[in-house]
């Protein structure tokens, strides 16, 4: 397939290597910009799950007796996490040896 496409391209030797990268960044870029976005919503990237799959059979269900971080009624934004971020950067001692 490729010495049919060598053989077709015209010009001589760089003519061809010219058309071959033009040919090469006209198919990716069709690729990159047209069929990958279209086809992105058709691939289950975004459907992940973890296990076997058996040990949960419907939405996840809260537990009423977990224990939340920061207090019985204490609502987290959509940026916020739910631990301190800093427990491995204890406060400097001022205690010399």
């Amino acid at each position: 397939m490729y010495a049919w496409i060598w053989r077709k391209l015209p010009f001589g030797l760089w003519g061809k290597l010219t058309s071959s990268v033009v040919l090469a960044v006209t198919v990716g870029a069709l690729l990159w910009y047209v069929v990958f976005p279209w086809a992105t919503p058709l691939l289950p990237f975004d459907d992940v799950q973890v296990g076997t799959g058996t040990e949960q059979s419907g939405p996840a269900q809260q537990n009423p007796d977990a224990v939340v971080p920061g207090g019985d009624d204490a609502q987290l934004g959509p940026d916020e996490i739910p631990y301190n971020e800093h427990t491995n950067e204890p406060e400097p001692s001022t205690s010399t040896r």
